[in-house]
This record gives C-alpha cells, structure tokens and sequence, in this order.
C-alpha cells in the first residue's frame, strides 16, 4: 500500500464491526484541530474504532499516539486497523481514562471522543501532567456539550472555539439521488493550562 500524501481515510476503509466511529469529515476537522506539529505525543481517548488514531498517525512517522479505549472489543478493532493502514506509531491502551493514562508519557494534543462521565477528572489529569496541552473534544449530544460547557469552566484554558458540524450525504433511489443527515457532531476544541 502506498503512503498518502494527504493522509484521509474514508469510512469504509476501516473494520468497524458493531463499535461507534467518528465518521470522516468530522474526523478531519477534529484532527485539523489539534494543531498537531512532527515529534507530538497524542491521546485518542474512547478511541472506539481507532479512526481518530489511524488519522492522526497517517500524518507523520514521528508522531506517538496512544489509542485509549475500555472495552476489549474496540480495542482489538483498533489494533487490526492500526495494522490495516500499516502504522507502527499507535500504541493500543485498554483500560479507562484517566487511570489508563498511569505510566504514559504526557502528551502534546488529545482528543476525547468519549470520556464514559469522566470529562472532569481526565482533563484534571490532563493538566496535572503538562500545561499548553490541545484538546478537541467532540459531543453528539446537547446533555455532553453542556456537560463540556461546565467543566471547562473550572479550568485554565484558551483559545475556545466551539463548531457544530452537519453533514448530509446523498443516496441513491431509483434514478434520484436524496440527502440523508448524518447526526450534527459539536466539536470543542482549546488549549489547556498556560505554557
């Protein structure tokens, strides 16, 4: 297989079995906002499939990524499309964060696409590790946006933006092509702690 060099992997490119995928165009921004620089460490927390991970380890050999998921399942999934795409810089860590973040080393970006209640406590242990870390988080309901809306608030941080993102895809009938919505996807996206 040859390396991309716009590294975009479409959905259907990824073993998905029964587990919840970020779909791609919300994949692509949500990467798009990790501002990620050659040589970052990154965590992929509740990382289902591992699509944010493979897209992010697509885009340099230098960059660490560690795929944060607590069921094993998923995280078997994630290492069979981590070695679909050939990509040797995602490290597979089954447990949940943020006691699945013991012994990792700290990292520069993380994308949370799933935090199972936890949002507060793992952006606690977020910045206790490193200050100036990017976060994108990604929130399919209004409950888990206000959830995000409130915790922030109890941090350090800067740079806030916050996207919703609609996509349609068109679908054949007959001789018609119609657009089905996808569910809108909230993505927030800042920089935790002062550097």
């Amino acid at each position: 297989m040859k390396k991309r060099l716009v590294p975009i992997l479409d959905d259907d490119e990824f073993i998905r079995d029964k587990v919840p995928m970020t779909k791609a165009s919300v994949r692509h921004l949500s990467v798009l906002k990790l501002g990620l620089s050659e040589g970052d460490v990154v965590y992929d927390i509740g990382s289902g499939t591992g699509s944010i991970a493979c897209e992010i380890a697509l885009q340099s050999d230098s960059l660490k990524v560690y795929a944060i998921e607590m069921k094993h399942e998923a995280c078997e999934l994630i290492s069979r499309n981590a070695d679909k795409f050939m990509l040797k810089n995602i490290r597979v860590i089954e447990g949940k964060a943020p006691a699945a973040f013991d012994g990792l080393e700290a990292p520069d970006c993380a994308f949370i696409g799933g935090s199972s209640g936890n949002l507060k406590d793992i952006l606690d242990a977020l910045n206790s590790m490193k200050r100036g870390i990017r976060v994108v988080i990604n929130a399919v309901s209004l409950e888990t946006m206000a959830e995000i809306q409130s915790v922030i608030k109890e941090f350090e941080i800067s740079g806030l933006e916050i996207e919703q993102v609609s996509v349609s895809r068109s679908r054949e009938i007959g001789n018609y092509h119609l657009m089905t919505a996808e569910n809108p996807v909230m993505i927030a996206s800042f920089t935790l702690g002062a550097e």
